[in-house]
């Protein structure tokens, strides 16, 4: 009704995204889960059966192949989205340069989430990057209610000049909250009519020379919109200062919060820019010119700072004024505004970032504890098997999530991005062969989700090309670093519904492996045992890849099971010497240290903590002196 006030809630970053999808009218969005994009597929299709709007939300085996797909219905004339963190991009970049050229008929947004940190990616690259080098325009928003705003603006200028559009929300951005006033859901949507033009959508080479020009003359004259987008705005114009500043992204909102907090923020002539490419020249150029100096503010990396043609007057990145690396947190931030705001008199001394805090922080004297496998994780006895297995000499590939965390049992050399452990196992194997002598034991191992992302072309190779070494696929039934997210083998959908399944080792077979075996790894001599048989296929006067699938459920994402599966109560008896071989080999967080070994300084008795124990029996195999056992059901029961 009009005049009625609209809703207002306090949304995730991810939700009002989400959210703004629904708003614009999205109709389909295709995702690979990564943190920090991982919760904006889910809030999409909640927000879209809340409203009672029909999409369709996929997560898809990659983001390659969610790329490619929601192109496709963008070519219909559907407004259609992709869903990943900023890696993630990479994988997807074939598809994403190409686009550009080709364009779209539909709207079509690339959502991309940065990791300034990085918190829990590979590198802190930076998106808007990706966009200036394929000629894609870039918003970049610095609060969740503005990225909720900007999708349907984001859609608009996609269809207005039939271009792809990036959104590049931040780490803070996806998981801050706020308050967001909730547009109106669009309904309707447009049936798919795929018109076809093969100069276009199948282009040679010969017209991809005339779609370049035509994207240059697009970016052209989004540049000139840009010039009055919303999203670029002056604040403070008026205030006598020889220094301002420039900022896009989360750093704004922080700059503005620090400002404000420190009573100087109607002081300081300050430009936001969310629209940072193409960047609208007229709005910075006057901005720079009207001021001494200006302190441009961005993360990761320069983005608005290159684009400026001149830059005499500028500090940032590029002359160290702002670190070359890092998140911009409120703490690096209020010592970088601190100096440059002393520097041109606008405060009496430089600030220092909140001591007081740290020094809170710092007498709690909270334990350092590394990143390790949760106890129970099945993941533990399948590194602890290979390592048992193969020793020193084994040379053990791995992969992106979080069997990362194999380093800790010495289980894990290499470790690059996602499908290098099949990829780089076949290339160890070659390098080895190519010299005709010994070839030592070689083991990948890969999480059942990045299987399917980039293990299945690389395992493809590595029959194709005869390499032998043992695969050990970790598959816990779900994606679980990124938030539990279900893979193709389990055949649940994005919106719940359960379809076909493609299991691991039917995929294997399927690609030539002769070797495949499926088993449980808390069986953990029948593991040692099944290791040892591949191995000595693989070596066979007929070997290739051996493959393993250590199966057994995440005790995070399905505690039922878990439940009925970790019913063995654990102790250490007086037979422990405190060696500590079982809390440094196995390291499980349940063995902890007790009491004193008497004579042996500095060693101590291992005992088990029940607060921790996941009850799942694995450690009983780890101790040679038979030290951990289980506890009988019968002293159980009389114990409770």
């Amino acid at each position: 009704m009009s005049g009625t006030p609209k809703k207002k809630v306090v949304l995730l970053g991810n939700e009002a995204i989400g959210r703004g999808l629904v708003e614009a009218g999205c109709q389909l969005a295709m995702s690979y889960p990564g943190t920090p994009s991982s919760e904006i597929l889910p809030s999409f299709i909640r927000a879209a059966k809340a409203a009672g709007v029909k999409v369709h939300g996929e997560w898809s085996a990659n983001e390659k192949v969610a790329y490619e797909e929601a192109l496709a219905a963008a070519y219909t004339g559907k407004r259609a989205a992709v869903i990943m963190k900023q890696v993630g991009l990479n994988v997807a970049a074939d598809p994403m340069m190409s686009s550009a050229y080709i364009g779209v008929k539909g709207g079509f947004v690339v959502i991309c989430a940065d990791d300034p940190g990085p918190h829990s990616s590979q590198t802190e690259q930076d998106t808007r990057l990706f966009g200036f080098f394929a000629k894609i325009p870039v918003l970049d928003p610095s609060s969740p209610d503005e990225a909720r705003r900007m999708v349907p603006y984001a859609f608009e200028l996609s269809e207005r000049h039939e271009i792809p559009v990036i959104l590049r929300p931040s780490l803070r951005v996806c998981h801050g909250r706020e308050s967001c006033e909730l547009g109106e859901p669009a309904r309707g949507g447009r049936p798919a009519k795929f018109e076809k033009d093969p100069h276009r959508w199948a282009a040679t080479p010969r017209w991809r020379l005339l779609l370049h020009k035509k994207l240059n003359e697009k970016l052209r004259r989004i540049a000139l919109e840009l010039e009055s987008s919303p999203w670029n705005a002056v604040l403070n114009p008026g205030a006598k200062s020889p220094l301002a500043i420039i900022a896009a992204g989360n750093p704004f909102a922080t700059i503005r919060d620090i400002l404000a907090e420190r009573g100087v923020l109607d002081r300081v002539p300050m430009l936001k820019v969310g629209a940072v490419y193409p960047l609208p020249q007229r709005i910075l150029e006057e901005f720079v010119a009207k001021y001494e100096r200006v302190l441009v503010v961005e993360e990761p990396d320069q983005v608005v700072e290159l684009q400026l043609r001149d830059r005499r007057s500028v500090m940032g990145r590029g002359d160290g004024t702002v670190p070359d690396e890092g998140e911009l947190t409120a703490g690096v931030l209020t010592e970088v505004l601190g100096r440059a705001l002393h520097a041109h008199g606008i405060v009496d001394a430089p600030w220092s970032a909140s001591p007081d805090a740290a020094a809170v922080v710092s007498d709690l004297k909270l334990p350092v504890r590394p990143a390790s496998l949760c106890p129970g994780c099945p993941h533990r006895s399948a590194f602890y098997g290979i390592r048992k297995t193969f020793g020193k000499k084994g040379i053990y590939t791995s992969d992106i999530g979080c069997y990362t965390l194999g380093l800790n049992l010495d289980a894990v050399d290499t470790c690059h991005d996602m499908g290098a452990a099949i990829s780089m196992a076949t290339g160890f194997y070659h390098a080895y062969a190519h010299d005709g002598g010994e070839i030592p034991p070689i083991v990948a191992t890969i999480g059942d989700s990045t299987f399917y992302h980039a293990g299945l072309p690389a395992l493809a190779g590595a029959i194709n090309s005869g390499a032998r070494y043992v695969l050990v696929v970790l598959d816990n039934f779900v994606t679980a670093m990124t938030g539990m997210q279900p893979t193709l083998a389990l055949g649940q959908q994005a919106d719940g519904t359960i379809g076909p399944v493609l299991p691991i080792e039917d995929a294997c077979r399927g690609l030539g492996v002769q070797f495949v075996r499926v088993h449980d790894p808390y069986d953990l001599e029948g593991m040692t045992a099944l290791l040892k048989e591949a191995q000595a296929h693989c070596r066979g006067p007929d070997g290739r890849v051996a493959v393993i699938v250590s199966r057994h459920p995440c005790l995070l994402n399905d505690r039922k099971t878990a439940a009925q599966l970790n019913t063995h109560a654990v102790e250490v008896n007086d037979k422990c010497n405190g060696c500590a071989l079982c809390r440094t080999t196995f390291e499980c967080q349940a063995l902890v240290p007790a009491a004193p070994v008497p004579g042996k300084e500095g060693r101590f008795l291992t005992a088990i903590d029940p607060r921790v124990c996941a009850k799942c029996g694995q450690c009983v195999a780890v101790c040679n002196r038979g030290a951990i056992v289980e506890i009988a059901k019968a002293d159980r029961e009389e114990r409770a």
